[in-house]
């Protein structure tokens, strides 16, 4: 389970990191340990019955590839093995979307993973981090802008929601997760 984000304290509670996020609500379930590998965060857990490697790319958003592929490589891991949870600027808040594969839609994070892996074949968890009223700003300072205070409650519980996604996704499969998940509203 990757979450994609940006590193660093700067970055924890910009829309941008909501992948982080969701990894990191996942460990807290599992009482998973973490440790610092090389260019990612990593923690051990026990995942819908079985062994799960949650991580967080310790490289910009941009570059969050490379990372992946390494550790897919370093723990023998297919691309069908993974499963990516990120920020959606087009999805409002509190709403996410479970798919088997796709395309980066203009997500550079999920470029760079395309990039990386050679393939959009890889489960995604897509978290709304959007507003019903856009404000008028560039959409790269939109998402590392910080999240409003009066958006918090609903941001930890589309956090649970999504990793409740995710979960599902593991046990159930993509076709589970997405009639379950997909169109729903925290």
């Amino acid at each position: 389970m990757v979450g994609l984000g940006n590193p660093g304290p700067r970055y924890e509670r910009t829309r941008h990191n909501a992948g982080f996020l969701v990894i990191d609500e996942l460990a807290a379930r599992a009482r998973a340990a973490s440790r610092h590998h090389p260019d990612a965060w990593i923690a051990e857990a026990t995942l819908g019955g079985g062994p799960a490697l949650l991580v967080k790319p310790l490289r910009s958003m941009n570059l969050s590839g490379e990372p992946v592929a390494r550790l897919l490589a370093e723990h023998a891991a297919a691309v069908s093995d993974l499963v990516v949870v990120v920020d959606d600027v087009a999805l409002p808040l509190g709403r996410i979307r479970a798919r088997p594969h796709g395309s980066d839609g203009g997500h550079n994070g999920l470029r760079s993973l395309v990039a990386a892996l050679g393939t959009e074949e890889y489960a995604r968890v897509r978290v709304g981090v959007g507003l019903e009223d856009p404000p008028e700003m560039d959409l790269a300072d939109f998402v590392l802008a910080d999240f409003l205070e009066e958006e918090l409650p609903r941001l930890r519980e589309v956090t649970g929601l999504a990793a409740d996604a995710v979960l599902c996704l593991l046990q159930q499969g993509a076709v589970a997760a997405m009639n379950r998940f997909n169109g729903r509203r925290v």
